[in-house]
């Protein structure tokens, strides 16, 4: 029985743009200290600076050893080092990590060609990352949302590469996920047995721009506004094999959604099944510092899973949060299995 860590990071570096098109080698990002603070790598891309977050090796910081973030490195965080992030996982007891995008959590460009074109070379550099870790490394496809021409191609790459999953977050651009606009990349989703993982982070500029420095509204809010639109509008019903996922965002607010999208759709006459969660295909990630015997009393055991966030250092991360979930005692050990491998393989199709 396989043990996945069902969110794990890769930190974007150099070596990500190496696979970029001939005739997109224009948008290629450059990195470089940023002007006002030079101990702080950026990356320059479309002529904007953004954060090169996660790259510096750790400084021993509370929150680094809080973390785990301090026991990786640059080239493990990075995948630099295939080998050594291997020998971690091994270490760690974990047989899969799912990686998700850094640099992504937020919009790369307003420039539709800029997106695509970055989106194009990530996804070339994780099926590269997938066929030399021998399987062990299953990745989401970032897709190029503003070019929906694109999107089912790149689904399809990523399904015949070691993808295991649709990365989207909360709010893209001006759209939530119910938008009709994203119904083509739901149907190739749904074709190529992708889930939709709705990772913590923001695709709305203004919002962004409201919430700066305020990572829980900015990077949590639309998770939990994702969950409730989906279940409440109906997606699952439209796209009746399409699973969903909501990575990074903690699970105790799943009893209070699940109530209460029964309760609003009860005013309007309309009922739900007792097990919302697995009638509908939708799964929380949880962490450690959850109410667990609450949330699990009041959703379904089989629709949990569990990540470190490896290669991050924020509220999220917990380098041994597999390991802790099982030595906890707060959850008995069958489903504890459950969440461990059980569930991470259902979703992910492992």
């Amino acid at each position: 029985m396989a043990v996945i860590d069902a969110d794990c990071h890769v930190i974007e570096s150099e070596q990500t743009w190496d696979y970029l098109d001939p005739g997109d080698r224009q948008y290629r990002p450059v990195g470089m200290p940023d002007p006002n603070r030079p101990e702080r790598p950026i990356w320059v891309i479309d002529g904007q600076h953004r954060q090169r977050v996660f790259f510096n090796a750790g400084t021993g910081s509370l929150a680094e050893e809080m973390s785990g973030y301090a026991r990786t490195s640059v080239e493990t965080r990075s995948l630099a080092d295939v080998g050594a992030r291997l020998a971690h996982m091994d270490e760690l007891g974990v047989d899969v990590q799912a990686l998700y995008p850094t640099l992504f959590l937020t919009r790369v460009s307003e420039n539709p060609a800029v997106e695509l074109a970055l989106s194009k070379s990530y996804n070339r550099w994780l099926a590269d990352v997938w066929a030399e870790g021998k399987g062990r490394f299953r990745w989401a496809v970032v897709p190029p949302l503003e070019t929906m021409d694109e999107v089912a191609g790149q689904l399809r790459f990523g399904k015949e590469h070691g993808a295991c999953a649709v990365f989207m977050r909360g709010w893209e651009g001006g759209r939530r996920l119910i938008d009709p606009y994203f119904d083509p990349l739901y149907e190739a989703a749904q074709e190529c047995d992708l889930p939709i993982c709705v990772h913590a982070g923001c695709g709305n500029p203004p919002f962004t721009d409201l919430t700066e420095g305020d990572a829980y509204s900015r990077n949590k809010l639309p998770i939990i506004s994702a969950f409730h639109s989906i279940l409440y509008k109906g997606l699952p019903q439209r796209f009746p094999a399409l699973r969903f996922a909501f990575i990074e965002g903690a699970a105790n607010w799943v009893p209070y959604l699940l109530n209460e999208v029964r309760h609003r759709a009860g005013r309007e006459g309309r009922g739900y099944p007792d097990d919302m969660m697995g009638e509908n295909r939708m799964y929380v990630a949880i962490q450690t510092n959850d109410d667990l015997p609450h949330i699990f009393a009041n959703a379904s055991e089989d629709n949990f899973v569990i990540g470190s966030d490896y290669g991050h250092s924020d509220t999220s991360s917990e380098l041994e949060a597999l390991q802790a979930l099982r030595a906890s005692g707060a959850l008995p050990p069958r489903v504890v299995d459950k969440t461990l491998s059980d569930n991470p393989a259902r979703l992910y199709a492992i």
